[in-house]
């Protein structure tokens, strides 16, 4: 069985698998083809990529007439669609709440599409659970870039012309992305402060030497995903009321706030922004989904009386190597789990519990339940 790898579109720095997960998939049985220049982005060759065991294509369309699976990072374009080849299975990104025009013609192509956003966050499927992988670097990420903008340090320093405070950090949002960001910002020596709706985290939070904020804005829930269910606009007001004074004794605030499938809730208000320090520095991690701070853009640093808003819509590919490293990590253990060594072909049962959450089009038709 033949798997392609398409190289991904500008600005996109990041590559689907490196060449130790491409021979991973060959000592398993697949044949590998990877669009010639995939890993130019993080400095991998494609001779590289070759000696891995992999051929190299520098003809997109032979890529993807030759292949019974296609993997991306991004969501497919529709010229793309239009190259897949009936009951072709097509993994990446495809955010399918969103992307409905994406899914339709998923479906009239007849492919049998894989969203990695909606691989369900059970015990057996967290090898393959890239929303994570990349959350956790993003949260990295987005730490260093606001150390690197704020032009204060974050550790306290004993010096000989006195002591320089630690800088103060305020994680909104305790996911995946925001536990990182404590853990990274405590190792930079920040005071660290974190708050998030579902009381549950406290421990977690306090685990890793910060300091859990509590605002009571009444009963709040998880969905069986374990994300954070959408506040009501009366929550939301509770909420920021109880932030804005910590937001203005803060140098550092990253937002990591997002609900499934639905934009970003504003969390961050401008007179929330307006009561900061001039110098300080906001990271906006959700603003590509329609971002929890106000005034902030995708992919734009936004000055606002003094105040720093950073809207970048890829951190992980800050980290663009490792960020590639672990989604192809994510995406050979997604394959693995189905492949059928003997017969050399891919288990397809919709009823699977892994599969069943995380398949959206298959034989023509629109299947995933949540979706439709």
């Amino acid at each position: 069985m033949q798997i392609f790898f398409p190289k991904e579109e500008a600005p996109e720095i990041r590559a689907t698998i490196l060449p130790e997960v491409a021979k991973k998939f060959i000592d398993l049985g697949f044949g590998v083809t990877v669009e010639s220049g995939l890993g130019d982005n993080v400095f991998v060759s494609d001779d590289i990529y070759s000696d891995a065991g992999a051929t190299i294509c520098h003809d997109k369309l032979e890529g993807f007439n030759s292949a019974q699976i296609v993997c991306k990072i991004n969501k497919p374009n529709s010229d793309e669609i239009q190259l897949l080849k009936k009951d072709t299975i097509y993994i990446s990104f495809l955010d399918p709440f969103n992307e409905k025009q994406i899914v339709s013609e998923l479906a009239a192509a007849s492919v049998s599409s894989i969203s990695m956003e909606l691989v369900p966050r059970i015990t057996r499927a967290q090898k393959m659970d890239a929303l994570s992988s990349q959350a956790n670097l993003a949260g990295y990420a987005a730490v260093i870039e606001s150390s690197r903008t704020l032009s204060k340090s974050f550790p306290m320093m004993m010096t000989a012309a006195g002591t320089i405070s630690p800088a103060r950090v305020f994680v909104v949002g305790v996911g995946v992305a925001g536990l990182q960001a404590i853990a990274t910002a405590k190792r930079l020596g920040a005071r660290v402060e974190a708050f998030d709706t579902r009381p549950v985290v406290e421990e977690q939070v306090k685990s890793l030497g910060a300091k859990f904020v509590k605002i009571d804005i009444g009963d709040t829930e998880e969905t069986d995903q374990g994300y954070a269910k959408e506040l009501t606009p009366e929550q939301i007001k509770m909420q920021q009321e109880g932030m804005k004074k910590i937001c203005s004794q803060s140098d550092v605030i990253i937002t990591t706030a997002q609900v499934f499938g639905r934009p970003a809730p504003r969390i961050i208000t401008q007179d929330m922004v307006e009561a900061m320090q001039p110098g300080s520095v906001i990271v906006d991690m959700a603003v590509s989904t329609g971002g929890n701070v106000e005034g902030s853009k995708n992919d734009e640093y936004i000055f606002h009386e003094g105040v720093t808003i950073i809207g970048m819509s890829n951190l992980p590919g800050e980290v663009a190597k490792d960020a590639s490293q672990v989604f192809g990590s994510n995406l050979f253990n997604m394959i693995e789990e189905f492949w059928d060594k003997d017969n050399k072909t891919l288990s397809f049962d919709l009823e699977d519990e892994i599969l069943k959450g995380c398949v959206i089009t298959h034989q023509g038709s629109i299947v995933n339940e949540s979706v439709k």
